[in-house]
This record gives C-alpha cells, structure tokens and sequence, in this order.
C-alpha cells in the first residue's frame, strides 16, 4: 500500500476495502483470500435489521459467515434477505435452546442490531 499514490489508495479502498462495518459499528476484516469470493464472519445480531445483502467492488457480494454468540459458524449465506425469510427459523429455533440470554427475533430484517446479550432487568 505505500508503494502507490495517496489517490491509488483511495480508490482501491472504495473498490476492495480492509473491514467492513457492520449496522453495530463494529468493524469486521475482509477475507479476500476465501474460497468462493469475499468473506466477512460476523456474529448473527450484529446483522439485524440489514435488508440488502453487503457488497464489495462494485457490486460483488460478500460472503457473511453468520456466527453464534459463542463464535461458532451457524450459515454462510451470499444472500440475507433469502436467509431471513428462509432457513432463519431454523437457526433461531436452534439459537434460542443454546443461546436463551440472546435475541432471536422472528423478524431479524426489522430489528435493531446488537453486539449484546439481552438487557439485564432491573
């Protein structure tokens, strides 16, 4: 990277960033290396509330390994809004046996994201 301009930097951080943020604000690194194209792994209710699918380079989608609470891989997915109309109900049938201090929603395309368990009550 510091062989190129500070231009050539810009536009090659626009077209194939390090980290990609999630609606958290979390930032999660890039794997550009993975098979089968660009891929993110990042926790399940940090992508809450999402109802397009992430994109790199002008349109190449990322590919988002959903992960557990406990980092754990539960779906890799190209397309999330096929995800949380589908197979989501599975997983979050599973998710809320192993995970119950967690949100599992049943609607995750309309729910604020988190990088928490649920609240503590007071």
């Amino acid at each position: 990277r510091s062989l190129i301009a500070w231009d050539q930097q810009r536009r090659l951080d626009a077209a194939a960033p390090l980290r990609w943020t999630a609606p958290t604000g979390n930032a999660f690194t890039i794997d550009y290396a993975a098979e089968g194209g660009p891929r993110v792994d990042v926790r399940v209710q940090e992508v809450f509330g999402l109802t397009e699918h992430p994109t790199v380079a002008g349109g190449t989608p990322l590919t988002l390994s959903l992960l557990s609470p406990g980092h754990r891989p539960v779906q890799t997915t190209k397309d999330l809004p096929g995800f949380w109309k589908g197979s989501w109900k599975d997983v979050r049938s599973d998710m809320r046996g192993r995970y119950p201090k967690h949100v599992w929603p049943e609607d995750p395309a309309n729910t604020a994201p988190t990088a928490r368990a649920k609240p503590r009550r007071t």
